[in-house]
């Protein structure tokens, strides 16, 4: 621990005084390394969030070995090798009280704001202010959270010095107060508050005329600089003074401590504040940013989240700024045992709070609600409106002044005060894993957590990350010592598991209270969205499972999100987290007939299925193709207008089809399993995404024997084959070819025996067989001739042209590849007319035509661009970049090389690295 002759000081510049001597932090990383622990004093502050803060973007390879060494020398300077304590994740400042400045400061600023006597404040205040040496953290710039403190900390300051001229104004000081207040009137030009004070102190030093000429400088300079008046305030304050209103005159001396001791108390209705809160650090700075702006502020987000934790650890951190008083209130918007609270019952406690006494209070709502805002006039007052459930429970609570600030906290979106009270929107998500880890550390200890990192994470994980949860399930472990956290983590196989003794701790409970709010037709749809396979999902598939139109579906949407049982977690993208999921389940068991799940899940998949293969064919259109059962009633598949449009959908949707996949298979949808997995084949093959393509294909090769259906075995083994080749696995890729032409011959398929003939002389390429590939290939384009499929035969003659192109036939290469050209363009094929294209420079390359292969590959790597083979793209880049070479232009080669290897790279392919060493060569090359 901190010893208690040592003080950490960050009000001005950073140091540390010991024994009353200070002692100079030497560098600016270690500055920042000591400022953002004494920040987080008594707090653990992961190794992460330390490393973020004094590197930001500009991280060294070397970062935590160098916060070590900085750790070490500051434990120097503290005098003390305990000071700084690493505890997993990272690192705390073992303080005593007040072993910082800030701390000192903020315990005397909340001394004053407690006390009723003028006298103790201003003593507080005075010792308060005389802490802050400078501009606080002056010698740590250039680090964005810590520049966000400083701000915190120099608006501290200001409130600090606001509230003690407010309180020697009240003890007849004003004559002192003048020198001090043009001093900081000079600092903040534009600030109204402190204009009144120095008006008001002016005028009571008889000094009138500059206490107008004060106004009507601010007057002028707020027009000049920001087009806008003084606010209403500082306008009636100028007329009291011109018409020497009494009212504004200075306290009798004889009655300024009597009158201090029968003022009303200041309100503190605050909650307590949880001890462990830890985390939300972007939502803590958006309420920072907000406490001079004034108004209301929405705090939203779904049940357990922890926006009431937020906003009541907020309040305490800022309650210094607000020193007229804070007041709270459940609103009871959303609770179990009670109806929402009536604004007027909560008005009557406001105001008695603020000192109105019974026999002025009014009973017509209208009326409480002026005599609220009367009263609060003026003020710097903070106001927790907690668990709101809509707009019309808000907004007669707003106080109305810009000096106070209202949290408002709903499961709501309250969007109506979003749009007409100006409310700045706080949105409240699940925690982050590091969020979750440091909760779990604050409730259950460092050791405990350290000591089993993986069953720490694994909790947080099946908790959802949810705070509710979170402190449940850590409640159990904490008062179950002798249980190991893995244990504890194996029991949270369902909702049972996360009830914490009564409806407020029970997750269960708590999400039945914003389902009760929502319509027949909102309930039924969170019933069934728990059908959906996710990650996330779209309107239009939203559409399809609920069987509506989307006319329909869009209302629907919007009353689930606003309160948060479904998230809008990107534009035109839903997603609830999987304990809301696993809700939403347990109500669809009790609720939805069996049937109508079986319905629901029959017509998400149709929609998967129906558009999948619409998008397949806009990037592709196909020279085989598959038979699709209609769709069912209800269903509204998407029809991707264009190849962009295609391209988008799936890169979207992938997730979602490779859950579907398995959803069909165990679902009794065998015949939508592989017919599914055949429309993803092509874009999993596109994009690299091997393991998937050949996982999807295991179950649709099971779903398709399970039902007996031969054709779906066939294409099954036959894209089976292709990933297996794709994977360096040819003998597997052999069999299952094999096995796909027998298939196809015993159905009568000469389209699939063509297909498959094809990729049998692919797969004897990547083995070097190119006289059996060019067989296979020959093979094929008979079959597709035969078939008059001209689609296959374009694709199928670029083939052959390609092998005979690796076997040095370089001219009839040409000849066969220009002959494959029209017909792809004839019938639309981009993916073919690429490769078609990659061929020919390939011909022309290694006849010695660099530069009309340079035009051959530009034309392919345009077209596999558009249908978005990254695979191919990288190929092809390959091959520009040798062509490049051959002309002497090392710069272009390196170019293409380098973007060949970006690709390579983010698809995990073997070849990156025979690639990089080509490019390290190069590299070592000089330029022409």
């Amino acid at each position: 621990m901190v010893g208690t002759g040592v003080r950490v000081r960050l009000l001005g510049p950073v140091e540390v005084v010991v024994a009353g001597s200070p002692q100079a932090v030497n560098g600016l990383r270690r500055r920042a390394v000591l400022a953002t622990l004494a920040l987080h004093a008594g707090r653990v502050v992961s190794v992460d969030r330390l490393i973020d803060v004094v590197w930001g973007d500009h991280l060294p390879a070397t970062a935590a070995n160098t916060l070590q060494r900085h750790v070490s020398y500051l434990r120097g300077v503290l005098g003390e090798p305990g000071s700084i304590v690493a505890r997993p994740p990272g690192y705390l400042l073992d303080t005593g009280p007040d072993s910082t400045d800030v701390q000192a400061a903020e315990r005397l600023i909340d001394l004053a704001r407690r006390s009723t006597d003028r006298h103790e404040q201003v003593k507080h205040l005075t010792a308060a202010v005389a802490l802050w040496r400078g501009p606080p953290l002056a010698d740590v710039a250039g680090s964005a959270w810590l520049e966000e403190q400083a701000d915190h900390l120099a608006r501290l300051r200001l409130e600090a010095e606001r509230s003690l001229a407010e309180a020697r104004l009240s003890l007849g000081e004003h004559a002192g107060l003048v020198p001090g207040l043009e001093q900081l009137v000079r600092q903040h030009p534009f600030d109204e508050h402190l204009h009144a004070q120095l008006m008001l102190a002016l005028y009571r030093d008889g000094r009138q005329s500059e206490a107008v000429a004060t106004y009507r400088r601010l007057r002028d300079s707020l027009r000049e600089n920001l087009g806008i008046d003084p606010g209403p305030r500082l306008r009636d304050l100028e007329c009291a003074i011109l018409r020497q209103d009494t009212a504004i005159a200075a306290p009798a001396p004889a009655a300024t401590a009597s009158a201090a001791t029968a003022s009303a108390p200041v309100a503190a209705q605050l909650p307590p504040p949880v001890p462990t809160f830890t985390g939300r650090d972007a939502e803590l700075a958006a309420l920072d940013a907000l406490v001079d702006r004034g108004g209301a502020v929405v705090v939203s987000g779904t049940a357990g989240v922890g926006k009431t934790t937020l906003a009541v650890h907020w309040a305490h951190r800022a309650a210094a700024h607000f020193p007229d008083g804070q007041l709270y209130v459940n609103l009871r918007g959303f609770d179990p045992a009670a109806t929402p609270t009536e604004p007027a019952r909560v008005l009557h406690g406001f105001l008695e709070a603020l000192g109105v006494p019974t026999a002025r209070m009014p009973r017509d709502p209208d009326t409480m609600t002026s005599l609220y805002r009367t009263t609060v006039a003026g003020k710097r007052l903070l106001v927790v409106l907690d668990n709101a459930r809509d707009a019309e429970q808000v907004r007669p609570l707003l106080p109305g002044s810009p000096d106070c600030l209202a949290i408002v906290t709903s499961r709501d979106r309250l969007i109506p005060l979003v749009v007409t009270e100006s409310a700045q929107p706080v949105p409240l998500d699940l925690l982050s894993p590091g969020e979750a880890r440091d909760m779990l550390v604050g409730r259950l200890g460092a050791r405990q957590v350290a000591a089993e990192p993986e069953a720490a994470d694994d909790i947080a994980e099946r908790c959802a990350r949810l705070p509710i949860a979170l402190a449940v399930v850590a409640a159990r472990a904490a008062t179950n010592r002798h249980f190991s956290l893995a244990a504890v983590a194996g029991e949270l196989g369902d909702l049972d598991a996360f009830h914490g003794g009564d409806e407020a701790t029970d997750v269960r409970a708590v999400f039945s209270w914003s389902c009760r709010t929502l319509s027949p037709a909102a309930a039924r749809l969170f019933r069934l969205l728990s059908l959906h396979p996710g990650p996330d999902v779209s309107a239009p598939a939203v559409a399809s499972l609920a069987g509506v139109n989307g006319p329909t579906i869009g209302p629907l949407l919007t009353e689930l999100t606003r309160v948060n049982l479904f998230t809008e977690h990107t534009y035109g993208r839903y997603a609830f987290h999987d304990l809301l999921r696993a809700y939403a389940g347990s109500l669809a068991d009790e609720a939805e007939p069996p049937t109508e799940r079986r319905d629901a899940v029959h017509r998400l998949l149709d929609h998967c299925l129906h558009t999948a293969y619409a998008a397949d064919l806009a990037l592709h259109p196909h020279f085989s193709a598959i038979s699709l059962p209609p769709p069912r009633a209800g269903v509204t598949p998407e029809r991707p207008r264009n190849r962009s449009a295609a391209a988008a959908w799936f890169a979207a949707e992938v997730p979602v089809l490779l859950a579907a996949v398995p959803l069909a298979a165990r679902s009794g949808f065998e015949g939508h399993a592989w017919r599914l997995a055949w429309t993803l084949a092509g874009y999993l093959h596109r994009q690299g995404h091997w393991q998937d393509w050949l996982g999807t294909q295991q179950i649709a090769l099971a779903a398709a024997s399970r039902i007996g259906d031969q054709a779906g075995q066939g294409h099954a083994h036959r894209s089976l084959g292709l990933a297996c080749s794709r994977l360096r696995r040819y003998e597997e890729a052999d069999d299952h070819l094999r096995r796909a032409l027998d298939l196809f011959t015993d159905v009568g398929d000469d389209t699939g025996r063509a297909h498959t003939c094809l990729n049998l002389g692919q797969l004897a390429e990547r083995q070097g067989r190119h006289q059996q590939a060019l067989h296979h290939s020959r093979r094929a384009l008979a079959l597709f001739q035969g078939a008059g499929n001209r689609a296959g035969q374009g694709y199928t003659l670029n083939a052959v042209g390609w092998q005979e192109g690796l076997l040095g036939d370089y001219h009839r290469a040409l000849e066969s590849c220009g002959a494959a050209l029209p017909m792809l363009q004839e019938v639309d094929d981009v993916q073919g007319q690429a490769d078609t294209w990659d061929s020919l420079g390939h011909a022309h390359h290694q006849l010695g035509d660099d530069r009309r292969a340079i035009a051959c590959y530009e034309h392919a790597l345009e077209l596999f661009t558009q249908v978005n083979d990254r695979y191919a793209e990288a190929s092809t880049y390959v091959n520009l970049g040798g062509s490049h070479r051959a002309l002497g232009d090392l710069a272009a080669a390196r170019a293409a090389w380098r973007r060949a290897l970006t690709i390579l790279d983010e698809l995990g392919d073997a070849g990156a690295d025979s690639l990089r060493t080509d490019l390290e060569q190069l590299d070592a090359t000089p330029s022409r």
